[in-house]
């Protein structure tokens, strides 16, 4: 008589689950599956898994008597304001390009003179991180990609309108690095948090000259 073929217990529909803690595991060595349940691994798509430059800021081998934590945290408050940054520069050659009406070579020439204002904080952010062994990376693709300011309306021309718009990115952009300062302090790095602090107070000085064009009653 032919024997009956067992039944996997893996395959019945009242398999436990087992509910796994991904958090068990070390960030440095994620696993490439889940063990969901009893059962083969489920697969993550690649996408999906943490890239090494998610888990680490890459960092040269500098003499600057700064551990490497407080270093790699500075550079991430710095790349997060450079990206940001750069995206006002362009906001502001933007407003410049395209800025009309009876106002027009007051702000032409205010919008420009900020772009260059916020490209040299730019250059001092950037230079900051190489200083503190890391990659400034400051091409427009990145910026695009990091950048959190809001998207500058590509529709405008009036120029209070343009005042209004770049007053707002700047006080934005102005917001952040303040709440670096504080961020950069805590981790232990006072050279940075004085950089962002001149920084801060430049922006607040850029942003009365702009806001200043929107503030008279017409």
């Amino acid at each position: 008589m032919a024997r009956k073929p067992e039944t996997d217990p893996l395959e019945t529909e009242d398999d436990p689950v087992i509910e796994a803690d991904i958090e068990s595991f070390p960030a440095s060595d994620p696993p490439g599956w889940i063990p969901a349940r009893i059962g083969p691994p489920v697969p993550i798509p690649a996408k999906d898994l943490p890239t090494k430059r998610d888990q680490e800021v890459a960092m040269h081998d500098i003499r600057i008597d700064l551990p490497s934590n407080v270093r790699g945290t500075a550079i991430g408050l710095l790349q997060a304001r450079l990206a940001d940054a750069v995206d006002l520069a362009t906001q502001a050659k933007q407003a410049h390009w395209n800025v009309k009406g009876p106002s027009f070579i007051a702000l032409h020439e205010l919008f420009d003179q900020v772009a260059t204002t916020v490209h040299e904080h730019a250059d001092m952010i950037a230079a900051r991180i190489t200083t503190l062994g890391g990659t400034a990376e400051g091409t427009a693709r990145v910026a695009a990609k990091q950048s959190t300011l809001k998207e500058y309306p590509l529709d405008i021309v009036d120029g209070r309108a343009h005042v209004f718009a770049l007053a707002d990115a700047l006080a934005s952009f102005g917001e952040k690095v303040r709440r670096n300062i504080d961020e950069a302090v805590e981790a232990g790095d006072q050279g940075t948090a004085d950089l962002f602090t001149e920084v801060s107070r430049s922006i607040d000085k850029t942003l009365w000259f702009v806001e200043a064009h929107g503030q008279a009653k017409a």
